[in-house]
């Protein structure tokens, strides 16, 4: 039996009502608790807990990403509920921001309500 069985995701936020509604409302997650430290979440079979702080400084780089089966259909849903896409220049991005890879993988990338960068993705090799 692996010593190493199941990963918890963490993000930061200050303002835990506002993370609240993005992770439970916005992107659907179940909420599971919420105490003084932090707010945790279902994200489909993954801990995310939601750490309470009262200040942070986003990093720059992505910090959570979720698989999807289809990212055409993923990013229209995230984009009606509310959901920016951001754009990096230098990245071949397609106009709704999805940008492609060598090996068949796409990428899309958005900002929590903190600034902390996710992403969705579609790995077409991988699910052959």
């Amino acid at each position: 039996m692996p010593i190493l069985r199941k990963m918890v995701g963490f993000v930061m936020t200050t303002d835990p009502e506002r993370a609240k509604a993005f992770y439970g409302g916005v992107l659907g997650f179940k909420l599971v608790s919420d105490d003084p430290f932090a707010i945790a979440f279902d994200a489909n079979g993954t801990m995310l807990r939601v750490t309470k702080a009262k200040e942070f400084t986003p990093a720059a780089h992505t910090i959570l990403g979720w698989q999807v089966d289809d990212i055409h259909q993923a990013l229209n849903k995230l984009v009606t509920a509310g959901v920016v896409f951001e754009r990096y220049p230098g990245l071949p991005q397609d106009k709704d921001g999805i940008c492609t890879f060598p090996g068949a993988a796409y990428v899309a990338w958005f900002k929590d309500p903190e600034g902390n960068v996710l992403s969705i993705s579609q790995h077409l090799a991988a699910s052959s």
